[in-house]
């Protein structure tokens, strides 16, 4: 109340509108023709800027869930909406540009061995450019600048112009990553990304996700099969066994009784490199949006992360 008896003026203060989810599963299942049910009931909203981490036994589904996002593999029942468009109802040219927007980097890498790596990263832009121009093989400027910048972010344009199949497995992984950046995604796949790695080189190659998830905003999906990587580089982690969500949550919740229900009681946990501080285990989904909305230009009223104006 003020002194002349008036109730005291409220100050305005911003409200957040809700941030709808990058990518949205409703239900999604997937049973092969073989009769196994790879994925069964999966529900998840991701938010944009999150590093999330598929965690679970070989054959839980993880590869599948990965591949049923960009309709590599058709789920067999539920939905999927990628930033505001059902991607299980998509065809054709929506389909194609839905893909152009998700990045994939494969366990195995892909890469046309007798290529050079200059050439296997100009292939990311393939679906983006006009088919006469890749018929006659021809880059633009740009996407020959692209290229070289891309190369040089994953420290190995030094190889630009040797043949992929000359190349260590790890390099051939940064190549990948180099080629997956070139389509400008917004959300990145990685499917076991460092399974043929050993443990110095799988810290590089998470590294550079890390990177491009931090400085470009870009989110990641990434299966992995070592609890401390997904410790060390997830915002969140979701475990996944027989084709079901056994976990959703942050990594440091992770405990010795949850790894067991996830992985059997036999199991014993096996470190690859230091972890993180219990400070730095990974942000909550609310976290990683609003971190990302701070720097993104419609969201005005947010110019530090977690501070409104």
């Amino acid at each position: 109340m003020t002194a002349a008896g008036r109730p005291a003026a409220v100050p305005f203060l911003p409200t957040l509108t809700a941030v709808p989810p990058i990518l949205s599963l409703k239900n999604v299942s997937k049973t092969y023709a073989t009769g196994t049910r790879a994925l069964d009931d999966i529900s998840l909203d991701i938010q944009r800027g999150e590093f999330v981490v598929l965690i679970g036994l070989s054959g839980s589904g993880k590869s599948t869930l990965l591949r049923c996002i960009n309709r590599l593999v058709e789920p067999t029942g539920g939905t999927i909406v990628f930033d505001g468009v059902d991607v299980t109802k998509a065809k054709g040219a929506e389909l194609r540009n839905i893909r152009r927007r998700i990045g994939m980097i494969f366990q195995q890498f892909n890469l046309v061995k007798r290529s050079s790596v200059f050439s296997n990263v100009l292939s990311g832009r393939l679906a983006s450019r006009p088919l006469w121009r890749s018929l006659v093989m021809r880059p633009t400027r740009d996407e020959v600048a692209a290229a070289f910048e891309n190369l040089e972010r994953v420290s190995i344009v030094d190889k630009a112009y040797a043949r992929a199949d000359a190349l260590s497995g790890g390099q051939q992984q940064r190549v990948g990553i180099a080629r997956a950046l070139m389509q400008k995604p917004v959300v990145m796949l990685a499917d076991e990304p460092v399974a043929s790695l050993d443990p110095a080189t799988s810290h590089s190659v998470m590294k550079y996700l890390e990177e491009i998830n931090k400085q470009d905003r870009i989110t990641v999906i990434c299966s992995l099969h070592f609890l401390s990587l997904a410790r060390r580089y997830g915002t969140r982690v979701v475990a996944l066994k027989g084709g079901k969500v056994a976990f959703d949550g942050l990594p440091r919740d992770i405990d010795e009784r949850r790894f067991k229900e996830i992985y059997g009681e036999d199991a014993v946990e096996v470190e690859i490199g230091v972890g993180r501080t219990a400070e730095e285990q990974g942000m909550s989904a609310t976290e990683a949006a609003l971190r990302a909305m701070a720097a993104d230009p419609e969201h005005g009223m947010i110019t530090d992360f977690g501070k409104d104006r």
